[in-house]
């Protein structure tokens, strides 16, 4: 099963859950999945992403998608012009 973009995955083999936000296909056909976790480390810097083969990761049924959105959402803090 192929992961979509802004779906969130999990790998099977380690148990690390993130965001895809890249793909790669490479000429001989292995195909690689970047995944991003979400939230801050305690000091508050970015966890790194990990790149996965696609054929590991599962689609993390648990979780809402991020990626394009059928309707925009208006921001309630979003500046009047």
């Amino acid at each position: 099963m192929a992961i979509k973009l802004g779906e969130k995955a999990v790998d099977s083999l380690s148990g690390f859950s993130g965001i895809a936000t890249a793909r790669t296909e490479y000429l001989y056909g292995c195909v690689r999945v970047l995944l991003e976790p979400a939230g801050l480390k305690p000091d508050g810097t970015l966890h790194d992403g990990l790149w996965f083969d696609e054929q590991r990761l599962t689609q993390d049924s648990d979780a809402q998608a991020g990626g394009p959105q059928a309707v925009p959402v208006a921001r309630r803090d979003a500046p009047k012009r």
